[in-house]
């Protein structure tokens, strides 16, 4: 379930085709409130990120967004069990190993206590692709 005022997020986005610095903003006010993101919000806004431009601080808080929800908010807090590690490298796998998709795996990798690994397979599965892709530069 997607909660009304990430919809309107969603739709305000789609409508400009361009995730604007107010509507980052307004991501971020959802976030302190406190409310855990669904596993369909997270896949959502992973989707509104591969396919819609934005300003330069989406990224970041794309990520932070994501990391907040894995790490402390769903589960045992600070714990990243296989089920999430493997639902959250399915959702981050789809267009492959972006930037932005390492970003997240490594900031919860930060931040956890535990990480299951499959988690970890993720990060190496990128680090090979970014070293091969270098490589053949």
């Amino acid at each position: 379930m997607i909660r009304q005022e990430l919809r309107d997020f969603i739709e305000d986005v789609t409508g400009n085709d361009f995730i604007s610095a107010d509507h980052i903003k307004a991501l971020q006010s959802l976030v302190t409130e406190g409310a855990a993101a669904s596993r369909r919000e997270i896949e959502t806004l992973l989707l509104l990120h591969r396919t819609t431009a934005a300003h330069e601080s989406w990224d970041e808080v794309l990520s932070a967004f994501v990391v907040d929800c894995v790490v402390w908010r769903s589960g045992p807090k600070g714990i990243v069990t296989n089920e999430d590690a493997m639902w959250l490298t399915t959702a981050l796998d789809v267009c492959g190993p972006s930037a932005v998709a390492m970003t997240i795996a490594y900031c919860i990798l930060d931040q956890a206590s535990h990480v299951d690994a499959a988690l970890l397979d993720f990060i190496m599965r990128g680090r090979q692709q970014a070293r091969a892709q270098s490589l053949a530069a």
